[in-house]
């Protein structure tokens, strides 16, 4: 039986908040049904530890059940506000520091109530962890496949369903609820001036995204209101 992406978030927020990980030098997020590499976490661990960083993810190869794969690039260039725009990756790459991690699981027990209305775990900690300065490196060396359904079309964004799937989410404002809700939370940690206002969002529409494409695609959406 599947379950829906709404509750696999919130079961992602639970864990974190509940479960306790004070032993561990290292937390990592895992659903049940990707496809590790063998050195994925020894790989991760070496990256942190050599690039003295707090939060690691990386690109994957996404797949499907009839077989089709294909590779999923999220490691382009950081921007200033990314962060508020997209996550770091799927959250299945991400790894951590102990105590970064515990950082976080202060600010979600604090402002749990708020927290759980933001539906993209990933996104939320990727915010929570750039707002306040912490080292985050997004690698370009895929060490797992990460399976394709129906419920994870932000996963891979492949093919004209997902797009279009995108576009209904954007055109029903759920995509700047989200950005806002994150915003709210994350927002007495940024010091550089941002606004969700329109026109400094045109003004600034490069340091949004990642991706080129996807921040021509950013600007393109402000400029006819349509976000």
């Amino acid at each position: 039986m599947e379950i829906s992406l709404e509750v696999q978030q919130k079961n992602f927020f639970r864990l974190i908040r509940d479960v306790d990980f004070s032993s561990f030098d290292y937390i990592s997020l895992s659903d049940q049904d990707d496809i590790w590499d063998d050195k994925k976490l020894e790989y991760a661990i070496k990256i942190i530890e050599g690039n003295n960083l707090e939060g690691y993810s990386s690109d994957v190869i996404a797949f499907w059940s009839n077989g089709k794969a294909k590779s999923l690039k999220k490691s382009y260039p950081q921007k200033k506000f990314d962060y508020l725009f997209e996550a770091a990756g799927p959250g299945c790459t991400y790894v951590f520091r102990r105590k970064s991690i515990q950082r976080f699981k202060k600010f979600l027990i604090v402002k749990w109530n708020d927290v759980i209305l933001v539906e993209l775990h990933d996104w939320m900690i990727y915010a929570y962890f750039r707002s306040r300065g912490m080292r985050w490196q997004i690698d370009n060396k895929p060490l797992m496949h990460y399976r394709q359904h129906e419920f994870n079309q932000f996963g891979a964004n492949y093919g004209l369903k997902a797009y279009f799937f995108r576009f209904l989410k954007i055109k029903e404002k759920w995509y700047r609820k989200e950005i806002t809700n994150i915003f709210q939370l994350v927002n007495q940690d940024i010091n550089d001036g941002f606004s969700l206002k329109t026109s400094f969002l045109i003004k600034n529409f490069w340091s949004l995204r990642r991706r080129p494409r996807d921040a021509i695609i950013l600007f393109i959406l402000l400029i006819f209101r349509l976000f």
